[in-house]
């Protein structure tokens, strides 16, 4: 469900294993273009598809009648808009969110939404995160996915549909740890993004990690306590690490950007893709006003992002704080 980068990864992914996927792409134009060309005209184009092996949908609610198995991959800032126009039930289908973001205004993770407003049982809801880039799936570079289920047996059932020859896959049950590890780490890729941007060094960019680890923990321990969960895996560190370092990152591109003195307007118009980070720092702010969790990072890109603080000014602060 979704015709951006990493769905077409996941489908690239799904195909190694499966015989066919259903796959659903809102545009028509976007879906007859693949069809003549024989890969994403959009998005990683260098994947090249066996299109008679993939069933092409624009009709949300026909994929959904076709499908035991949703995987959903749209950006969490048009993830309701999708939604409204569905009418055919899904608290029968297993659902699988691969989207690294909260439902804007609800603010509610996925896996919430998916349960509370759809009446999907939470064992049949999965998530799926890094570390993992689209980019080095499309290239078959050895990568890591975690698939989070509350029951582990149906995350085992998937987890087997992910893994190839360049895919390794484990499972979790601490599924709302692993969505709001995806959300946080999108956060923190802009901060050091902007940072680099601001022509800071490794030095403190290591730093400024550390710091960022321990803001995600404290976060994730205080919201959803779990005695077993170890935050340096690498479903949470190291997505942290490869989205915040790497630069296939759309978020620290966009940080960058912010950093070298671009508006948010002037950076997203100029990226011409979703900086998920962005609408996440908004969200997490606002659950954060709940909690009252001592996060400063968040706080500084609330206000460079949407107060209109300078960079250099909220960063400084920061380096103040740090340790």
């Amino acid at each position: 469900m979704g015709g951006g980068s990493w769905a077409t990864a996941i489908a690239k992914i799904l195909l190694s294993t499966e015989d066919s996927v259903n796959w659903f792409i809102r545009r028509q134009d976007r879906i007859d273009e693949f069809r003549k060309l024989g890969h994403n005209p959009a998005y990683l184009s260098s994947v090249q598809f066996d299109v008679n092996r993939i069933n092409f949908y624009s009709d949300i609610n026909e994929v959904v009648k076709n499908s035991e198995v949703l995987v959903f991959v749209t950006p969490s800032p048009y993830f309701k808009a999708h939604m409204e126009k569905l009418r055919t039930k899904i608290s029968d289908r297993f659902i699988v969110s691969a989207i690294k973001g909260i439902v804007p205004d609800d603010n509610l993770l996925m896996s919430e939404y998916f349960h509370r407003f759809y009446g999907v049982p939470e064992e049949n809801i999965c998530v799926l995160a890094g570390p993992c880039h689209a980019e080095e799936v499309a290239m078959e570079h050895l990568s890591y996915l975690t698939i989070g289920c509350s029951n582990p047996d149906n995350a085992r059932a998937f987890a087997r549909k992910m893994n190839n020859r360049y895919v390794k896959t484990s499972v979790s049950t601490d599924v709302a740890g692993i969505e709001f590890g995806s959300v946080l780490k999108n956060v923190y890729a802009i901060a050091t993004g902007i940072c680099n941007g601001l022509k800071y060094g490794d030095n403190f960019q290591a730093v400024l990690m550390s710091n960022a680890l321990n803001e995600m923990t404290r976060f994730i321990d205080t919201t959803r306590p779990m005695p077993e969960r170890v935050i340096n895996d690498s479903v949470y560190l190291g997505d942290m690490l490869v989205t915040c370092y790497s630069n296939f990152s759309r978020n620290r591109v966009f940080g960058t950007m912010l950093g070298k003195g671009y508006s948010v307007k002037a950076a997203q118009l100029e990226m011409e893709m979703v900086a998920e980070g962005y609408y996440g720092t908004k969200c997490m702010h606002e659950l954060n006003e709940h909690y009252h969790v001592d996060m400063p990072i968040l706080n500084a890109m609330y206000n460079i992002m949407y107060e209109h603080v300078a960079p250099q000014m909220e960063i400084k602060l920061l380096t103040d704080s740090f340790k």
